[in-house]
């Protein structure tokens, strides 16, 4: 399966959450590499790291240090390994999708612009299919055609 995953698909593999038996599952049935673009990982570090910073200022939110630094330790393997594969995306047409998605579904759907640019990177690399757990990430990759098996 052709597929490009979002930010709360990753989140899933890294950290257990409700979502990662399926997140999981949906993984190990890969037969080639999942195709990631730099900033999906970026945004994914970034995550991480204030997730961190939330937890250092209220041990209630976010998680642990040592947490965090396991995630991205497994997020590197998993590139080093193979099981990531960073692809090569023309930004400029990424954006000029991304406009495009803004302009047709924001007003309506409420859409953040990382949700919508990994979705334009999705259609910009041709995947016929989106793999997020986020509710609204899904009905705009619906919306253009996608399908999204999680």
């Amino acid at each position: 399966m052709n597929c490009f995953p979002d930010t709360s698909f990753l989140c899933a593999i890294y950290r257990t959450q409700d979502n990662s038996l399926q997140a999981d599952a949906i993984l190990s049935g890969f037969r080639s590499t999942l195709p990631v673009s730099s900033l999906l990982l970026l945004e994914l570090r970034q995550s991480i790291r204030f997730q961190n910073r939330l937890f250092s200022l209220d041990r209630n939110i976010g998680f642990p240090p040592a947490e965090g630094s396991r995630m991205l330790r497994d997020l590197q393997s998993d590139l080093a390994s193979g099981v990531l594969e960073v692809v090569t995306v023309d930004w400029a047409d990424v954006h000029r999708i991304a406009e495009e998605l803004s302009h047709k579904y924001t007003a309506q759907g409420g859409h953040r612009l990382a949700d919508i640019l990994h979705v334009a990177t999705a259609l910009h690399l041709g995947s016929p299919a989106f793999l997020t757990f986020d509710a609204n990430q899904k009905k705009l990759a619906e919306a253009e055609g996608m399908s999204v098996p999680v």
